[in-house]
């Protein structure tokens, strides 16, 4: 069973579901979201919209499976810019029973795959807020490397705030 699956459209229901359970555990990693984003109407945009990002080349969304293959959460390689840059984004939540089972780095590994062979990018940057020690760990065992701090990153949580800069460079990328 793989640790991720590519997003589907019925996939909604289940993410809503999962996003109501967690919106507690989810709010000081995440923008404030509006109340839509959490029913499966809300979803399926969210999901539709990242489909046709898919479509244009600008990202991987998947989400994340458990053992039996039910989704436990969200990784998305978004931003991705060819040219010169050979890069994307990496971002990714669980759902909170999920948590400190190694789902994370599963999927991570996945994602890495997929990107540095089927996708041929360079590099994948990641951005975590500084005490998402967690997260940093996953980033860390999968072979990422801090290389910088930004503040006023992003918008987290109603406030701007700072964020350390990780990335993986592909090994044995080719042009």
């Amino acid at each position: 069973m793989n640790a991720t699956r590519p997003i589907c459209p019925d996939d909604a229901p289940a993410l809503a579901a999962l996003l109501r359970a967690n919106r507690d555990f989810l709010a000081p990693w995440e923008p404030i979201r509006p109340d839509v984003y959490f029913t499966p109407e809300g979803q399926r945009a969210v999901i539709e919209d990242d489909l046709s990002r898919l479509a244009r080349g600008d990202a991987l969304p998947h989400v994340i499976l458990d053992a039996a293959g039910a989704p436990i959460g969200r990784i998305t390689l978004s931003g991705i810019v060819r040219g010169a840059f050979q890069s994307g984004s990496l971002g990714y939540w669980l759902s909170a029973p999920a948590n400190g089972k190694g789902h994370a780095t599963r999927a991570v590994e996945h994602i890495i795959a997929l990107a540095f062979s089927a996708l041929n990018l360079h590099r994948i940057q990641a951005e975590t807020l500084p005490h998402n020690t967690r997260s940093q760990r996953v980033l860390e065992r999968t072979g990422f490397t801090p290389y910088g701090r930004a503040p006023a990153y992003l918008n987290i949580a109603g406030t701007w705030q700072d964020h350390t800069l990780y990335q993986l460079l592909n090994p044995i990328w080719h042009p």
